[in-house]
C-alpha cells in the first residue's frame, strides 16, 4: 500500500489542465530539489519561452523565489498540519505543498484559491492518489493561518526574543540559525541591524547595470532604458551604475553590444576600490584578476585601464606594458567560466584571459601593480538573488573554503610588486571568510600592510569604523560584498 503523498497508479494529467504560472514555479522547485539547479539561472530561461504576460511572469517569480527562500519555514508549517514528517512526503507532492503554503502565508491569493489551485497542481503532476492528502494538509494550514493571522512566531512556537533572540529571528526571518549567528557577529551583535539585514534577504533586488567607461556613458544607458519603457535611476554610489525597478535589460542596445552589462553595484564598488587605490613607486603596467569568472569585474577593470580597442596580438605579453598602456590578465581555472570571462572582455585593449589556478598562476612574482582576488565563498551576501542558497549551504562549507581563500590571498600578495595593492573580496559577510582571513594572512607577513579601504569609496556612507568595507543590502541596496585593501611593502 502506498503512503500518503505518493503518486498513484492513474498517473499525472496533461500539464494543460493546471494553472501555467504555478506549474512553472513548481518546475523550478523540482529542478532545484532534484538536480541542484540554480533558480536565478533557470527561471529567466523558462520565463523567456513561456509566452506569459508580465503580470504572470511576476507571479511565477514571486512563487518560485519566495518558496525557495522560505523553504525551512514552509516545511515547519506543513509539519504542523500533517501527521507524518514533511521529508518523507513524495518530493513532487512536497514541492507543490510548499507552493500552496507560501501562497497562504505570503501572498494575497484567497485561501480557497490557493488550496484549490495547489490541489489541481498535485493532481496534474502526481496523479489522483495524493489529492485527498494534499487537500487535507492545505486546509489545515489555511485554518492555522486564519487563527494566528499568519504570525510565524505563534504558528511555529518560536522562542521568545528576550529568551533566545537568535532562535526567534531564525524563525520569523526564515533563515537557518547558523546564518543568523553569522550576520549578528558581522554586525557586532546589533540585533536590530541583524533583523534588518535578514529581512532584506527577502526583498526582491533591483537589477543593477554597469555602463562600462569608454564604451557607453550612464546618461545614454538611462536614455535607452527609458526608450524601452524601463524605469531606471542612477546608482547612488558607483559613477557607472544604473538601477532598474523591473523589466528585462537584455534588449537594451548597450547591453546587447557588451558596452553595458548586468552587474551588482557592490561588485562595481569592489573594482573601483582597487582601481582607485594608490600604489607606491613606479608602476609596471600590469593588473591581474586572480579569480576572474564570470568576468564582470575583469571587464570593468579593463575599461577603467584603457577603454576598448583591438588587442596587440595573440597570446600574453612578454612583459607588462608601460604605465601609459597598462595590461590586464584575467585568471580563471574552469574552461566554461574562462570562456565567459573572454566574452565579457570582448575587444578590451591589452586584456588577456588565462586558464590557470590562481594559487599557481604562470606569471612572474612581484610583477603586478594591482591584483584583485575575489575568492570563492559561501555567497551569503547574495541570498536575495540565490534563494535556494540559504538552505543549501551549511556552516561546514566555511571550514572547507577558508584554506582556499587564504592560499589565494597569499598568491595575490606574492604576485604584486612592493608598493602594489591587492584587493581581497568576497560576496559574504561571514567574519571567517572576510576579516579573519585578511588579518590572519597579513599577520604572518612582514611585507604586508592593511589599508583603509573606505578612503577609496568616499561616496559610500555607513561603512563603519574600517579599515575594511562591508556593504549590506539593507544599508546600500547592494549584495553584501566585502573588500579589504593590502599593500606590499619592503620587508
Amino acid at each position: 500500500m502506498r503512503s500518503a503523498g505518493s503518486p498513484g497508479t492513474r498517473g499525472p494529467r496533461p500539464a494543460s489542465s493546471v494553472d501555467r504560472p504555478r506549474l512553472l514555479a513548481w518546475e523550478v522547485l523540482r529542478a532545484v530539489d532534484e538536480r541542484g539547479s540554480y533558480a536565478n539561472l533557470l527561471l529567466p530561461s523558462l520565463l523567456a519561452g513561456s509566452g506569459l504576460s508580465a503580470r504572470d511572469r511576476g507571479f511565477v517569480t514571486e512563487l518560485a523565489y519566495g518558496s525557495l527562500r522560505a523553504q525551512g519555514t514552509l516545511d515547519g508549517v506543513l509539519d504542523t498540519a500533517t501527521s507524518r514528517p514533511v521529508h518523507t512526503i513524495d518530493p513532487p507532492v512536497r514541492d507543490a505543498l510548499r507552493l500552496g503554503a507560501y501562497q497562504l502565508l505570503r501572498t494575497r491569493v484567497p485561501a480557497h484559491a490557493a488550496v484549490a489551485s495547489t490541489v489541481e497542481l498535485v493532481r496534474t503532476t502526481s496523479g489522483e492518489r495524493p489529492v485527498r492528502f494534499a487537500n487535507a494538509v492545505l486546509r489545515r494550514v489555511a485554518a492555522r493561518v486564519a487563527e494566528t493571522g499568519g504570525d510565524l512566531a505563534t504558528m511555529l512556537s518560536a522562542p521568545r526574543f528576550d529568551v533566545d533572540p537568535v532562535g526567534h529571528l531564525a524563525v520569523v526571518t526564515t533563515h537557518p540559525r547558523w546564518i543568523v549567528e553569522v550576520v549578528a557577529e558581522a554586525l557586532a551583535g546589533d540585533l536590530t541591524a541583524t533583523r534588518a539585514a535578514l529581512e532584506a534577504d527577502d526583498v526582491r533586488p533591483a537589477v543593477h547595470l554597469v555602463a562600462r567607461p569608454g564604451r557607453v556613458d550612464r546618461d545614454r544607458l538611462l536614455a535607452e532604458a527609458a526608450q524601452a519603457g524601463l524605469t531606471a535611476r542612477v546608482g547612488p554610489y558607483s559613477p557607472y551604475a544604473v538601477r532598474l525597478d523591473g523589466g528585462d535589460p537584455a534588449g537594451l542596445p548597450a547591453v546587447a553590444a557588451g558596452a553595458a552589462a548586468v552587474q551588482d553595484e557592490g561588485s562595481q564598488l569592489v573594482t573601483l576600490a582597487l582601481a582607485r587605490a594608490a600604489t607606491v613607486g613606479r608602476d609596471l603596467g600590469l593588473t591581474v584578476d586572480l579569480c576572474a569568472g564570470p568576468g564582470g569585474k575583469a571587464a570593468l577593470l579593463a575599461a577603467l585601464l584603457g577603454g576598448s580597442a583591438p588587442s596587440d596580438g595573440p597570446g600574453l605579453p612578454d612583459r607588462p606594458g608601460p604605465p601609459d598602456r597598462p595590461a590586464l590578465i584575467a585568471v580563471e581555472p574552469r574552461a566554461t567560466r574562462a570562456a565567459m570571462v573572454a566574452r565579457s572582455l570582448g575587444d578590451a585593449a591589452r586584456a588577456w584571459t588565462v586558464r590557470a589556478d590562481g594559487r599557481a598562476v604562470p606569471l612572474r612574482p612581484d610583477g603586478a601593480d594591482r591584483v584583485l582576488v575575489d575568492v570563492p565563498c559561501t555567497g551569503l551576501g547574495a541570498l536575495r538573488r540565490r534563494p535556494e542558497a540559504r538552505w543549501r549551504r551549511t556552516s561546514a562549507d566555511v571550514a572547507a573554503l577558508v584554506p582556499l581563500q587564504r592560499a589565494l590571498l597569499v598568491a595575490a600578495l606574492d604576485l604584486v610588486r612592493p608598493g602594489g595593492v591587492v584587493a581581497y573580496a568576497t560576496c559574504s559577510p561571514h567574519p571567517a571568510e572576510t576579516v579573519e582571513v585578511v588579518r590572519g594572512v597579513a599577520g604572518q607577513r612582514a611585507d604586508t600592510s592593511i589599508l583603509d579601504a573606505r578612503l577609496t569609496l568616499p561616496e559610500v556612507d555607513r561603512l563603519g569604523d574600517g579599515p575594511f568595507v562591508q556593504l549590506w543590502p539593507h544599508l546600500h541596496g547592494t549584495d553584501a560584498m566585502f573588500v579589504a585593501l593590502l599593500r606590499r611593502v619592503d620587508s
